[in-house]
Formats: structure tokens, C-alpha cells, sequence
């Protein structure tokens, strides 16, 4: 007996600080804007480019929170749908940020991506998790310099146990 509570004890000691807390959910609204953008044209078949883009955006929180968002995006598409890769650092009011490698597709007017969590700060020191969202893009009116959309999106995440 004596035994097994030794090893039980070891093994609290030994695994104890791996273990995370459960997953929790970050849902989120945003509005979302081109900084600056580049579009340089392949010339194999009409309408398709290789594009670069800085965007700004911010996420309102459910619990109210807000952050900015910087991101930097490349695409390759043609007649506006293809497939993009992103880099997004999340900042919130207290320094702390989030920041996310995100893959999807844009169609047209519409655009949705799944996200894996590279690193926190701050208070998101360690995190892991995902990201899912999708944006629906305004029409530019003439004048504008790029695209504006808004969407929504999910962060499921854990925290290293302190």
C-alpha cells in the first residue's frame, strides 16, 4: 500500500504542472480593413494575381473586451477566389497578444479560415489552441483603397496551469 501511494504522490509531483485546464472559448465579433496592398499579376490565365496585404482590424469581445488586430496576408487568386495564408497578432487594451498562423480560402465576397495558435504574451503566456472565423467583404466604392469587411470567429484555447 505504501507503495502505490508513494508512486501516486510521484506521479502528482512529476505530472502535476503538465496538466492544462480545461479549453475555453473566446467568441468574437470584428471589423476589418486594408492598410496596404499589392497585386502583381501572373499573365497565365485572365484575372489572376498573387497578392500581398497589411490589414487593420478590431475584435469586440462577448465580455466586452476589445482588441486591434495587425495582420499580414498573401494570396494567390484568380477572379478574386483562391486560397491565402495569413500571420494575425491579436493586442489587447493590457499588452497582452495573441498570435495565430491562419489558412483559407476567399469566394469573392467572402472569406473563412481555420487558425492554429503560435504564441501568447502577457497574460496568454503559453497558450495553444485554435481559431476559426469568416468575414464577408463590402463592396469598395470608388476611391477607396481596399477591401472592408466583418465576420465573426471562435478562439478555443488553454492556458498553462500556474
Amino acid at each position: 500500500m505504501r507503495v502505490l501511494f508513494g508512486i501516486l504522490i510521484i506521479s502528482v509531483w512529476v505530472l502535476g504542472p503538465a496538466i492544462q485546464a480545461g479549453a475555453e472559448t473566446m467568441k468574437y465579433k470584428f471589423y476589418t480593413w486594408v492598410n496596404k496592398a499589392e497585386r502583381v499579376p501572373v499573365g497565365d490565365v485572365e484575372q489572376h494575381i498573387v497578392m500581398t496585404q497589411l490589414r487593420g482590424a478590431f475584435y469586440v469581445f462577448e465580455n466586452g473586451e476589445v482588441a486591434t488586430i495587425d495582420h499580414v496576408s498573401t494570396g494567390d487568386f484568380i477572379k478574386g477566389v483562391g486560397p491565402f495564408m495569413q500571420y494575425v497578432t491579436i493586442k489587447f487594451e493590457d499588452d497582452s497578444t495573441i498570435i495565430i498562423k491562419s489558412q483559407g480560402t476567399l469566394g469573392g465576397t467572402t472569406a473563412d479560415w481555420k487558425s492554429e495558435i503560435i504564441k501568447g504574451t502577457g497574460r496568454f503566456e503559453g497558450i495553444k489552441g485554435t481559431q476559426s472565423a469568416k468575414v464577408k467583404y463590402l463592396p469598395i466604392e470608388k476611391g477607396e483603397g481596399g477591401a472592408k469587411g466583418y465576420g465573426e470567429g471562435i478562439i478555443t484555447y488553454t492556458l498553462p496551469s500556474k
